[in-house]
C-alpha cells in the first residue's frame, strides 16, 4: 500500500472519514525584519561623504545618519573572496575562492565557486522562509560555466536565491552590459541613446522583485542582495553627471587626501593622533605633474566621483521605495564595499582598463587626446594610483594587497527598529565573515550543521549586534588572517603584521612589517626592529591561522591564469578547435573560444543571397575587439586595439555557398591578419597589437552584441544570410606549450617515485 513517510494525518476510504495534514510552511516570525545587503565594488575607505569624501553621496550619508558607521571593518582585497566571506560567513579560502571566480587551479582554496559546504545567507534565509533576491554582480561562479550551456549548479538561482537580475562576470559596460534573468541571457531593455545605464535598471528591477513580492504575499520578509557594478572599472555615468563634476578636482590629489583627512578626523571615524600615510611608490606629487598627466587625471577622478554619484542617487531610489512601502524602519540595511580602491589603472590612469592588462602603460601624452570620451561609452577608464590612494585616505597601497588600503573600507548598518544610536561610529574591529552571522542573530537563526545532506563548514564570523547597543562593547573579533596572491597579513588585538609580496621572489624573502594598529591606525611606522617578539609570534599565529583556514599552498600567479584551461571537460577542448552551430547565446569572454594573444583561425560555412550581409563572429566591444562580417557583399575583418583599427576587406562576393574566414598569425607584439575565401587568401593587413586580453564583454556568434565593435556597421547587426556551422582553431602559445611540457616532466617523475 501507498505511504507517504511525511504524512501525519489519517487516511481512510473517504474524505469524510480521514484527517488532513498540512505542510508547515517555514516563517522566521512575524516581527523578522526585511534584510537587504548592498555591495560597492573597489570603493576605499575614503570615498563615501560620511567618512570624509568630498563626493556627493546624500544616500549613504542618509544612511549613516540613521544608523551606525563602523570605522574598523576589514575584507579580503579582492571582490569574488569578499563576496563568498559575506554570504557564507567563512574564510575565503575555507570555500574555495582564494581569489576571482575567473579560473579553478585544482586545490580545495580555488574551485571558482563557494563549497557547497558553506551555506549561503540565501539558503539559510530562503530554508526559514524569506524571500531571496539579487541584483547586480555575481562572481561566484566558475566563468566557464557562466554560459547558455551550463551547468548552472553555481548559478544565483542555485544558491539559494528565488530571482536573479545582473552579470555573471567581474565587471561588464554600464552601457552596453551582458545581462542574465534568473537562468538566461537577456537584452538591456534600453539603448544608452536612450538613456540606459547599469545602475538604474538594477535598481528597477530591485524595485520590481521587492513590489512582487511584497504586494503578493505581504507575510513573508526578504532578503535583497543588491551587487552595483559601480565603482569598478570602466567608471562610466550619464553625461549630466560628469558635468556636475568638472573642476571639482583640479586642486590635486595632494590638496584632495589632506582635506579628506581633516574631515574624516573630524568625522570621527579616523582617530586623533593617526598619520597620514606618505605617498605609495610610484605616486608622484601633484605639483610635479606635466600638464597632460594633471588633465587627464582629472578628468578620471571626474568620471568616477560621477559614476559614484549616480549610483547614491539609484540606491536612493530604492530607500525611497522602501520608505513609500512602509518597510525601512523594519529593514536591516548593510551597505559596504568589497576591497580598497583599485590600483589597475597604473601610475597615469588608463583610458581603457584591458591595457592594464595587455602590459600596455598609455602615457597621457598619448590619452589626452580623447579626455572627452572619459566617463561615456566609448571608455573603458580606470583612475591613476594618486587618486586610488586619495580613495583609501589615510593608507597606504591598494586593493590586491593586504596592507590597509587593500582590506580597510566603509561600512555601515541602518535599522531603525533596532539602532537607537544614530550617526554614531562604531571602533571595533570586523570582519565581513561576521555580516551572515550578525544577521542571523538578529532573525534568530542558526547556520545548519547540515543543508541539502552536506555537513556544513563552521562559521568564521562572530555577531556585531552587541555593538548596536554598546558603544564600547569588546571587539568581537581578536584574530584575523589576511592574503591574497602571496600579500599576507595578520591582525590580533590590536597588532598587525603584514607583508607586500613580489611575484616570483621566493615566499620566504617576503619582508614583513609590524604596525601597533591600536594606536598607528595608517599604518605609517613600521616597529618590527623594535617588536621581534611580537613579529615572530604573528608569523606563527599566521602559519596557524592557514593551517586552520586552507590558505596553503601559497600561489602569486595572476594574470597567466585567465587563460583557457583545455581539457575535455570545459569549454575550450583540448583540440583547440571549436565548432559552433549558429543560433548560438552569446557567450562570455572566458566560455568563447579563446583567442587573445594566440594564432587562431575562423571559418564560416555560409549561403549567401543577393545583399545579404551581416557579423558572422564578433568578440569585444566598442572599446577592443575584433568582428568579422559581410557588407556591401565584401567580406570585412576589423581588429579594434583599443581604438586602433586594422581593416581589411575583399570582394566581391557571389551569391551561393561559401567558406569565408580570417587567419591571425602573431609577429612578436602585433600580427598579420589574412582574409580567406573558399581557401584562397583574399587580402591582409598588418596589426600593430595582438591583444592578449581583449575585453570583459565576450563573443556572439551571427550578430554583434551590445555595442559595436566596429564602427562601420550599427549593433547587433545580424547576419541575414545562412550561417551552418562556425570553426575557430587556436594555436598552444609557447608559455602553454612550455607550461605543458613541464607539467608532463613533473608527472613523470613523481611516477617515478
Amino acid at each position: 500500500m501507498f505511504r507517504d513517510e511525511t504524512f501525519n494525518g489519517t487516511i481512510s476510504t473517504t474524505v469524510a472519514t480521514s484527517v488532513p495534514d498540512f505542510e508547515t510552511i517555514a516563517h522566521p516570525g512575524e516581527d523578522a525584519p526585511d534584510v537587504v545587503v548592498v555591495v560597492l565594488d573597489d570603493l576605499g575607505f575614503a570615498h563615501l561623504g560620511c567618512y570624509g569624501s568630498p563626493i556627493d553621496t546624500p544616500t549613504f550619508d542618509r544612511l549613516a545618519a540613521g544608523g551606525l558607521r563602523y570605522s574598523n571593518f576589514h575584507v579580503t582585497p579582492l571582490c569574488s573572496p569578499t563576496r563568498a566571506a559575506l554570504l557564507t560567513g567563512r574564510n575565503h579560502h575555507t570555500v574555495g575562492m582564494r581569489a576571482i571566480s575567473n579560473f579553478n587551479t585544482g586545490f580545495p582554496h580555488m574551485r571558482g565557486h563557494v563549497s557547497n559546504a558553506a551555506a549561503t545567507m540565501a539558503e539559510v534565509l530562503g530554508a526559514a522562509g524569506y524571500a531571496t533576491l539579487a541584483v547586480g554582480k555575481w562572481h561566484l561562479c566558475q566563468m566557464g560555466d557562466a554560459s547558455a550551456a551550463g551547468p548552472y549548479d553555481q548559478w544565483p538561482l542555485a544558491r539559494g536565491f528565488d530571482r536573479y537580475y545582473g552579470f555573471l562576470d567581474g565587471e561588464t559596460d554600464q552601457f552596453s552590459p551582458e545581462l542574465t534573468y534568473d537562468n538566461h541571457r537577456v537584452e538591456p531593455p534600453k539603448t544608452p541613446e536612450q538613456g540606459y545605464h547599469l545602475s538604474e535598471d538594477l535598481v528597477d528591477q530591485a524595485i520590481g522583485f521587492i513590489h512582487d513580492t511584497v504586494s503578493i504575499r505581504p507575510d513573508r520578509p526578504y532578503f535583497l542582495y543588491l551587487a552595483f557594478g559601480a565603482t569598478h572599472a570602466p567608471h562610466q555615468a550619464p553625461a549630466s553627471y560628469l558635468e556636475k563634476y568638472r573642476g571639482r578636482f583640479d586642486a590635486g590629489w595632494d590638496v584632495a587626501r589632506a582635506e579628506i583627512f581633516a574631515r574624516q578626523l573630524e568625522l570621527g571615524v579616523v582617530p586623533e593622533g593617526t598619520e597620514l600615510a606618505p605617498r605609495n611608490p610610484g605616486v608622484e606629487p601633484w605639483d610635479e605633474l606635466s600638464e597632460n598627466q594633471q588633465k587627464l587625471a582629472i578628468a578620471m577622478q571626474e568620471a568616477f566621483a560621477a559614476f559614484l554619484d549616480h549610483t547614491d542617487a539609484q540606491l536612493g531610489r530604492l530607500i525611497d521605495d522602501l520608505e513609500a512601502l512602509g518597510r525601512l524602519n523594519n529593514t536591516i540595511v548593510v551597505v559596504l564595499a568589497d576591497n580598497g580602491a583599485s590600483q589597475e589603472g597604473g601610475p597615469f590612469g588608463v583610458l581603457h582598463e584591458m591595457k592594464f592588462f595587455n602590459g600596455i602603460l598609455e602615457t597621457p601624452d598619448e590619452a589626452v587626446g580623447r579626455v572627452a570620451d572619459i566617463g561615456g561609452p566609448n571608455s573603458h577608464a580606470n583612475y591613476p594610483w594618486g587618486w586610488a590612494q586619495a580613495g583609501n585616505t589615510p593608507f597606504k597601497w591598494y586593493k590586491q594587497n593586504t596592507h590597509e588600503g587593500g582590506v580597510h573600507v566603509p561600512m555601515m548598518i541602518h535599522w531603525p527598529n533596532g539602532i537607537a544610536d544614530h550617526g554614531a561610529v562604531r571602533h571595533q574591529f570586523c570582519h565581513a565573515v561576521d555580516i551572515a552571522s550578525t544577521i542571523y542573530d538578529l532573525v534568530g537563526l542558526e547556520a545548519p550543521t547540515v543543508y541539502r545532506g552536506i555537513e556544513q563548514l563552521p562559521l568564521a564570523g562572530v555577531s556585531l549586534a552587541d555593538t548596536f547597543t554598546i558603544a564600547d562593547a569588546p571587539s568581537p573579533r581578536g584574530v584575523q588572517y589576511f592574503e591574497m596572491f602571496g600579500h599576507r597579513g595578520i591582525y590580533r588585538d590590536g597588532w598587525k603584521a603584514v607583508t607586500r609580496h613580489q611575484p616570483g621572489v621566493s615566499f620566504d624573502e617576503d619582508q614583513w612589517e609590524l604596525y601597533h594598529v591600536a594606536v598607528d591606525f595608517s599604518e605609517s611606522n613600521d616597529v618590527a626592529s623594535e617588536h621581534p617578539e611580537v613579529l615572530a609570534e604573528l608569523q606563527a599565529l599566521w602559519h596557524a591561522e592557514a593551517e586552520r583556514f586552507g590558505v596553503y599552498p601559497l600561489d602569486d600567479r595572476g594574470l597567466e591564469l585567465f587563460g583557457a584551461r583545455f581539457s575535455d571537460r570545459s569549454p575550450h577542448p583540448t583540440s583547440r578547435h571549436y565548432r559552433y552551430y549558429p543560433p548560438v547565446s552569446p557567450m562570455p569572454s572566458q566560455v568563447g573560444a579563446s583567442v587573445g594573444g594566440r594564432d587562431f583561425s575562423i571559418v564560416c560555412e555560409v549561403t549567401l543571397d543577393e545583399g545579404d550581409e551581416g557579423v558572422l563572429f564578433a568578440t569585444g566591444t566598442q572599446n577592443a575587439g575584433f568582428s568579422l562580417f559581410v557588407q556591401d557583399q565584401k567580406l570585412c575583418f576589423d581588429y579594434n586595439a583599443f581604438g586602433d583599427h586594422g581593416v581589411v576587406e575583399c570582394g566581391p562576393l557571389a551569391p551561393g555557398a561559401h567558406q569565408l574566414g580570417v587567419d591571425l598569425v602573431r609577429a612578436g607584439r602585433g600580427g598579420t591578419a589574412t582574409l580567406r575565401v573558399d581557401g584562397t587568401d583574399a587580402g591582409s593587413v598588418d596589426l600593430a597589437l595582438v591583444m592578449r586580453v581583449i575585453s570583459s564583454v565576450g563573443s556572439s556568434i551571427g550578430e554583434d552584441v551590445g555595442s559595436p565593435v566596429s564602427p562601420r556597421y550599427v549593433a547587433p547587426f545580424r547576419f541575414s544570410g545562412t550561417l551552418e556551422v562556425v570553426d575557430i582553431t587556436v594555436k598552444p602559445t609557447r608559455r602553454e606549450l612550455e607550461a605543458s611540457q613541464a607539467e608532463a616532466e613533473l608527472a613523470q617523475e613523481l611516477s617515478r617515485q
